[in-house]
């Protein structure tokens, strides 16, 4: 295996990191509407979150990042061809950014509902672009001779994308209620094993056709495997929830995210962003990738940060691991 197909290999675990960390913050912010009834339950949703959310962004800057420095080509094309998209995603992780160490700066009402509608759309908003990006990268876009993007914004927007984007904003729902019951007591903890159940059926219909489509499409044996995984581990999830192991149900979500992301970019290698013009026009690992001195001298400071960012980031949640209810929120005005 050569250095260029070890990044494609890292910046797939990179965003395989993201999804199921981003993943359920995204889903809770989208549960703040879902399934709290008042201030005091959306700030229960909230505070779970809260010591994590910004720390959960860092595996999205790692890969873009990644994705600059290894493969300049496909970053380029990437980003200029979905600039719109993924400039509306920038936005809405910024004023949610903004929207969680706001919203608790004054106490009028107005101020805190304006806020707290704030994380709603910015939580479901880039949930559903990330599938239709990523949807449309697997599809293959259109993309010429010189490795540009030549189509418009409507192209991006098709049925299979659309499908996809669905698919991600109902399973980063399902796993964001799965953690909140795995982080809450108390009525709200019952009452999002009860919508996880059922955010879980409408996920499973939706991926279920997604997952063959792109298996019908593009796929091969190695990512059947992974869409049998991904199937398996979310009938587990569900069938863990139905039962109330919240931590099992919490870790199969997981999994049905880590094997859902390892299917596209099983079906994408050795491409990794197709042209739907001309195959001979695909940007591929080899001719999208940097220099080898390049990808070497990555490769070595990978290797000292990556386990230092992972361990600092295990501490963390583990220093935040207790439960908490609407018992333990102070009205601090």
């Amino acid at each position: 295996m050569q250095l260029h197909d070890v990044w494609f290999v890292l910046i797939a675990v990179l965003w395989t990191g993201y999804f199921f960390l981003e993943g359920f913050d995204f889903g809770v912010g989208v549960l703040t509407k879902l399934l709290a009834r008042d201030r005091t339950e959306k700030r229960v949703l909230i505070n779970t979150i809260g010591p994590v959310w910004d720390g959960n962004e860092v595996w999205l800057l790692t890969a873009g990042g990644a994705t600059f420095a290894a493969f300049p080509e496909w970053y380029a094309t990437l980003f200029s061809g979905f600039y719109l998209p993924l400039l509306l995603i920038l936005v809405c992780l910024i004023i949610r950014g903004v929207a969680f160490e706001y919203r608790h700066k004054r106490p009028e009402d107005r101020w805190q509902t304006n806020w707290e509608h704030a994380i709603f759309w910015t939580s479901l908003i880039p949930a559903f672009l990330w599938g239709v990006a990523f949807a449309n990268i697997v599809r293959g876009v259109k993309i010429d001779q010189d490795m540009e993007y030549v189509g418009g914004l409507l192209d991006l927007l098709n049925v299979y994308s659309i499908l996809g984007g669905l698919v991600t904003l109902t399973l980063f729902t399902f796993h964001g209620a799965v953690f909140t019951s795995l982080k809450t007591v108390g009525d709200i903890r019952d009452r999002s094993r009860v919508l996880a159940g059922r955010l879980g059926a409408v996920t499973a219909v939706l991926a279920l056709g997604f997952l063959l489509w792109t298996q019908a499409s593009r796929g091969d044996a190695e990512s059947l495997v992974a869409m049998v995984v991904a199937v398996v581990a979310l009938l587990g999830a569900l069938g863990c929830n139905l039962v109330g192991r919240e931590g099992w149900s919490f870790a199969l979500s997981g999994v049905t995210i880590a094997a859902t992301v390892a299917m596209l970019f099983l079906t994408l290698f050795p491409n990794v962003m197709p042209s739907s013009l001309n195959e001979a026009w695909n940007l591929t690992v080899t001719n999208a990738s940097s220099s080898a001195y390049t990808l070497k001298i990555m490769t070595w400071c990978a290797a000292v940060a990556t386990p230092l960012v992972v361990l600092y980031q295990g501490w963390t949640y583990w220093v935040f691991r207790k439960r908490i209810g609407t018992q333990h929120i102070v009205d601090v005005h």
